[in-house]
């Protein structure tokens, strides 16, 4: 690949129309030089018959689900979101549980064992030397609260 620390120039000469797309991977390949040797013939009729049995895999397949969609019928809603499409928030909003007074109690005790929590990981740290190294128990962790330091 390298003679005297420069690289082998390689190209391609299109016989008639000239279609880049048209080269198959391995001769890219060894173009670009990710390989340091030519595909053979024998390598690329094995890979083609790969390529062509792959096609028809991928045929059947499609072939199958188009034949599994037609016996379920079209009683399943299909709907497709565009860029501007959000997710639909009403259904979803919905399917929350819906919180009872019981649950709202539960919530302000919570809220305080936290604030006191809070305040007991704050005392601590006052009577700890500052260090550079990160420390805590994960105690006062709040998801969406950090700010980055500024």
């Amino acid at each position: 690949m390298f003679a005297d620390g420069v690289k082998e120039k390689r190209w391609v000469e299109f016989k008639g129309e000239v279609d880049s797309t048209s080269i198959p991977v391995e001769w890219i390949c060894w173009l670009n030089g990710q390989r340091k040797v030519a595909p053979s013939p024998e390598e690329m009729a094995m890979l083609e018959a790969r390529r062509q049995r792959v096609k028809e895999n991928v045929a059947l397949l499609k072939k199958e689900e188009e034949e599994r969609k037609a016996r379920e019928g079209s009683s399943r809603k299909i709907t497709t979101m565009g860029k501007g499409d959000g997710p639909d928030l009403k259904s979803f909003i919905q399917q929350l549980p819906v919180a009872s007074e019981g649950d709202k109690s539960g919530e302000a005790s919570e809220a305080t064992s936290n604030k006191q929590k809070e305040k007991e990981v704050a005392d601590q740290a006052k009577h700890e030397p500052e260090s550079t190294e990160p420390t805590g128990s994960g105690a006062s962790f709040r998801p969406g609260t950090w700010q980055p330091p500024s």
